[in-house]
């Protein structure tokens, strides 16, 4: 039966307005930052197209009561078209570009930039071929969910239905999720992280919950299995592993490598940073490279039939009717030729000919790979991290057999895996764009002009967005820490020809001690800590460079006024050190490799009963706190399920999955990850600029506040979530 898209290919109403473009672009780039600061935090994200939707709806409506006309359906998905590059684009910087400071180079914000502005546009100009094949001939085969439900959506909203109400609940969700934040992180309401840690026979098992509303707002969109399962993972980790390895490591008078110091005097978090993150990365590597495995029958037929159609008359004819013309071949074709050409022009990448073309090659399988299987399963479960591994792993064992090892192909290798990472997951938006549209009688080249303007200016603003948040939290460890804890010896000197330039402290540390030092990466383990140091003129170590991307949570900030330094708090970034582990491990051989196996053979253990062993693997890889809140709103999105079962039970398929994503719990938790993810961003911008403010906050809040500091500060720190929760589930 032919398809019937709700404007006709006759109409020709608004579209590509300048307005559309402009309020989808902004859009983009607000929850483009949001989800980066996600998948720092937690290696997850969650799609934007329908908050982006119900937004839209909701600000054009409101501007008609001025006099200005209302937006069509068409003009309402092209701001949804913009507006969800950001999401997808931040998925691929977050869980790539990290892992360039974890290798121990220097993140550059002309790198990232680069990194995220040519893998998202290559994603999307390789999809655009597709579109025939993927969207049009496999119609009522491949479904398309996020797509088909965004559709609905915006059908319900233009159509007379009342969008007030969806509105003042994520615009309410969103206030809440900002103003929560705020009181907690900046002002120092309350403590942000409640924490018990147990004696024997645990000996040094911990719970901990990070009391965030974004957190409690991913649970919730995700869904109650996937938050289960993320939980088991942090069980095993901090109640199973780490308990297990005080147990019979205690008795040990010396460290065990990889560690540094007797087990016997690690706290729990050393513990974990010691041996559980590389059971965590195998176990995440050997759940995406299986998670893949499992679609290969996918992947085949989703190349064979793309290549099939892509040859048919059906596919090269060129159609005059609006809804079927695409840009230009020709355009595309040389799109991608340029971006190829910039790729190998671009100096910070370091890329070559053969890198060049793994990314060509990489790119387009993973690209038809990615938007075939966003089609039969949804973007949420889209193996996107599996095929980053892969490319990688082909990368880097491609450069062995050539011959290209050790730290100058470090950068070459990720870069090849950021491109495609990122073009896979713009790949996969595009096609769940592509269908809304679809659904709609959107003309696609417009929209394929929309999605490229938006992805463009959201991978601009995501590269200083990224070099900001670790700066906020990076940590100049000073020499005599690194000589009394970290035992680094008193005569060690960088060699001459691994110092390379000058470099001034940052942030409120560099009020003390301005410099200039220079800069040694060390990249071994021996005589000290890998990593950047701060060298002075004869090349004697004054600093560590700590990161705030998976730097060591050990490490605190000196402060003249607070005992033992100020606390920060990292971002974890489990999948890009991930990444880095897979080059180091393949490239140097820089890797613990019975710790990795032993997680790779976890992963097994949960294939064969039958769990999903990706999710429980980046359970096992993040701190249980970051898992604790996820599983919260899980649980709560469970029981509202429940209760609203009855009343859709007569509605189809397709109607049923776009009720639920508009129900106002999923629009109230958008509105916590935006409100909470942006005031995370904004406070990271100020701590250096309020450094005094904050530290006087800090001092007022651990002499005066009880929820803050004190024996009764966990129990009180869970009053102010639980009220989150009671609203979540007041609103559903």
């Amino acid at each position: 039966m032919p398809h019937t898209p709700l404007i006709s290919a006759e109409e020709a109403p608004p579209e590509l307005t300048a307005r559309a473009l402009i309020l989808g672009t902004v859009l983009g780039m607000v929850f483009g930052a949001s989800s980066l600061y996600l998948v720092l935090k937690v290696g997850l994200t969650v799609s934007a197209s329908i908050p982006v939707a119900v937004i839209s709806l909701t600000l054009f409506k409101l501007v008609k009561r001025f006099g200005i006309r209302d937006a069509h359906v068409l003009e309402h998905n092209i701001v949804q078209t913009a507006g969800s590059a950001g999401e997808s684009i931040a998925f691929g910087v977050g869980v790539t570009m990290p892992a360039i400071l974890i290798l121990g180079f220097d993140l550059e914000l002309t790198r990232v930039a680069l990194v995220a502005v040519l893998g998202g546009l290559l994603g999307i100009l390789m999809m655009i071929p597709l579109r025939r094949a993927l969207i049009v001939q496999q119609h009522g085969i491949l479904k398309y969910p996020e797509g088909t439900a965004c559709a609905e959506v915006l059908k319900a909203g233009t159509g007379g239905d009342a969008t007030g109400g969806q509105a003042q609940t994520i615009f309410g969700g969103f206030a809440i999720g900002l103003l929560y934040k705020v009181a907690m992180s900046a002002l120092k309401g309350w403590k942000d992280t409640p924490t018990w840690t147990f004696g024997p026979p645990l000996n040094k098992g911990q719970i901990g919950i990070e009391v965030a509303p974004e957190l409690l707002g991913v649970g919730y969109i995700i869904g109650h299995k996937v938050a289960l399962t993320m939980a088991g993972g942090g069980v095993l980790a901090y109640l199973v592993l780490i308990p297990m390895i005080e147990y019979f490591g205690s008795a040990a008078p010396l460290a065990i490598a990889p560690g540094t110091v007797p087990i016997r005097d690690m706290s729990p978090g050393q513990i974990r940073g010691a041996y559980v993150l590389y059971i965590g990365a195998g176990a995440v590597a050997a759940g995406g490279i299986i998670s893949l495995v499992r679609s290969l029958p996918l992947i085949a037929r989703g190349i064979h039939s793309g290549i099939k159609d892509l040859s048919s008359k059906g596919a090269a004819a060129v159609s005059t009717l609006r809804t079927e013309q695409d840009l230009s071949m020709r355009w595309v074709g040389l799109g991608v030729a340029a971006l190829v050409v910039a790729i190998l022009a671009a100096p910070s990448l370091h890329m070559n000919l053969l890198g060049a073309v793994l990314i060509v090659l990489l790119g387009f399988l993973f690209v038809t790979v990615s938007s075939r299987l966003t089609g039969e399963i949804g973007s949420s479960s889209n193996p996107i991290s599996g095929m980053t591994v892969a490319t990688l792993l082909l990368t880097c064992l491609t450069f062995v057999v050539v011959g290209w090892t050790g730290g100058t192909y470090y950068v070459t290798a990720l870069s090849v895996g950021a491109i495609v990472c990122i073009a896979a997951s713009n790949g996969g938006t595009t096609s769940q764009d592509l269908k809304t549209g679809y659904l709609l009688g959107a003309t696609p080249r417009l929209q394929q002009i929309a999605i490229l303007v938006g992805a463009g200016a959201s991978a601009l603003v995501l590269g200083p967005i990224l070099l900001a948040l670790n700066q906020s939290a990076t940590v100049y460890v000073p020499r005599a820490q690194l000589l009394e804890r970290f035992e680094i010896p008193a005569d060690l000197r960088a060699p001459a020809a691994e110092v390379t330039h000058s470099e001034e402290l940052k942030g409120p540390q560099a009020a003390v001690d301005p410099g200039p030092y220079r800069v040694w990466h060390k990249r071994d383990a021996k005589n000290g800590l890998q990593g950047k140091y701060l060298v002075d003129a004869a090349g004697m170590p004054i600093y560590l460079v700590d990161p705030g991307i998976n730097g060591n949570p050990e490490h605190k900030r000196p402060d003249a006024n607070t005992a033992g330094g100020v606390e920060v708090r990292k971002f974890d970034a489990p999948k890009a050190t991930l990444m880095s582990y897979i080059i180091k491990g393949i490239l140097d051989g820089q890797l613990p490799w019975g710790l990795v196996i032993l997680g790779a053979m976890i992963a097994g253990v949960l294939e064969l009963a039958g769990i999903p062993s990706l999710a429980f693997a980046v359970g096992v890889y993040l701190p249980i706190s970051s898992s604790t809140p996820i599983l919260v709103g899980g649980v709560v999105r469970w029981w509202v399920d429940r209760q609203m079962a009855p009343k859709i039970a007569h509605l189809t398929e397709d109607e049923r999955n776009a009720e639920a994503d508009r129900s106002p719990g999923v629009l109230l938790s958008s509105g916590y990850i935006a409100g909470g993810a942006i005031a995370g961003i904004v406070i990271a911008l100020l701590a250096g600029v309020l450094e005094h403010v904050d530290a006087a906050l800090d001092t007022w809040a651990k002499t005066n506040n009880p929820a803050y500091v004190g024996a009764n500060s966990d129990a009180l720190a869970m009053i102010p979530f639980v009220l989150i929760v009671a609203w979540m589930l007041k609103k559903r």
